[in-house]
């Protein structure tokens, strides 16, 4: 499951807006949907593969978070913009803790959090796949939105689960090409939400402790 994640893919699988968007010295803007900032907007530097989750697919994304985000203890991996993370925040989250391993996105995304007075949005700068293999903290919703078409979505999810980094009835958000296949996730994942948006396909699962 980027942007606001903001989300990173290959040059290949970008269409023409998202190359645009990632030439050098263009800037990009993400806006709030909703929540304390709703309708904020949010400079980041673009760069190669920046690709913010686009807003149709964030508000239909935080309808379907509703019942869960408020106090919620997020996970932003693959942060890019840290679209995803900052609207959580937004929307009463206990904590977001943002992964990304480009450290000048990171840096912006320090500066959004400043700049809107909160404290509890915490940056963590590292390869997504190094970064779980340390000591973890579990989380209760954990946003996935690797870049596309590079195999990144079942490693990941793989590593989310195996090293505690998820707390029971974890809600999990996958983000995804529509051409890339679908991955083979952990047996206690239970889909709960699909839906396809232009080039994206995104869903919601479900942690449970049953593996089937």
């Amino acid at each position: 499951m980027a942007a606001g994640r903001s989300r990173q893919r290959s040059a290949a699988s970008a269409g023409p807006r998202s190359r645009a968007l990632s030439e050098r010295g263009q800037a990009g803007v993400l806006r709030i949907i909703g929540g304390q900032w709703r309708g904020r907007k949010l400079r980041f530097r673009a760069a190669r593969g920046l690709r913010p989750t686009p807003d149709r697919v964030r508000e239909t994304l935080f309808n379907w978070l509703a019942p869960y985000t408020h106090d919620a203890r997020c996970l932003d991996l693959f942060a890019g913009s840290g679209a995803l993370g900052l609207e959580a925040l937004s929307r009463g989250a206990a904590s977001v803790r943002f992964v990304d391993n480009n450290t000048a996105s990171l840096a912006r995304i320090e500066e959004h959090l400043a700049a809107l007075d909160c404290a509890r949005g915490h940056c963590l700068a590292g390869d997504a796949m190094r970064v779980l293999s340390k000591e973890a903290t579990p989380h209760d919703i954990a946003f996935l939105d690797p870049p596309f078409e590079q195999g990144l979505l079942e490693p990941t999810a793989q590593a989310l689960e195996t090293g505690g980094w998820l707390a029971p009835g974890a809600i999990i958000y996958l983000e995804a090409g529509i051409r890339e296949p679908t991955p083979s996730l952990p047996g206690n994942w239970q889909p709960h939400r699909e839906k396809t948006m232009g080039d994206v396909r995104f869903s919601l699962f479900v942690r449970t402790e049953q593996f089937v």
